[in-house]
């Protein structure tokens, strides 16, 4: 059963003890959906100060929405739209302080400010993208990226 974890400590060790819950919470389920559901909970619950935390799925062509936690998403992005179609094509995390200024962003919830999306691959394999959002500007710092890339890491070896 999950428990929540005090925010005490330092952040490194606060961001250890979300990635022990996160394994708590895959360990033997079967299940890529109740995976993906739980895991965006668990990042909009432990992640102060964002408003989205959840997941884009590839399905050969775009990514499609999948479990999340925030306000009704957009369902569909092409691959090279917006941050999320951007991380998926380059394969690569993409930290943005202000998603305004960012070419092509795709504005699902107007009080995101910041955004951070994270590439699920497995096997060299595109399987999607982890998306968080902030109403902050410059939200998202670089031990944060560490920690999030680690946590997709986790989540893209059981779906």
């Amino acid at each position: 059963m999950f428990q929540a974890m005090p925010y005490d400590g330092t952040r490194s060790e606060r961001f250890e003890g979300v990635l022990s819950q996160l394994a708590a919470l895959m360990k033997d389920e079967p299940s890529a959906i109740a995976n993906l559901a739980n895991a965006s909970a668990l990042l909009k619950f432990s992640l102060p100060d964002t408003n989205w935390a959840g997941f884009y799925l590839f399905d050969g062509k775009e990514l499609v929405l999948g479990p999340f936690q925030g306000l009704p998403a957009c369902i569909r992005i092409p691959l090279s739209r917006g941050v999320c179609g951007t991380a998926a094509t380059q394969r690569r995390t993409l930290v943005v302080g202000d998603v305004h200024a960012f070419p092509g962003h795709i504005a699902c919830d107007a009080a995101s400010n910041s955004e951070i999306v994270v590439p699920l691959i497995k096997e060299d394999r595109l399987l999607g993208v982890m998306d968080i959002d902030s109403p902050l500007k410059h939200r998202f710092d670089d031990e944060e990226r560490r920690f999030l890339e680690r946590f997709a890491a986790m989540v893209a070896e059981v779906i």
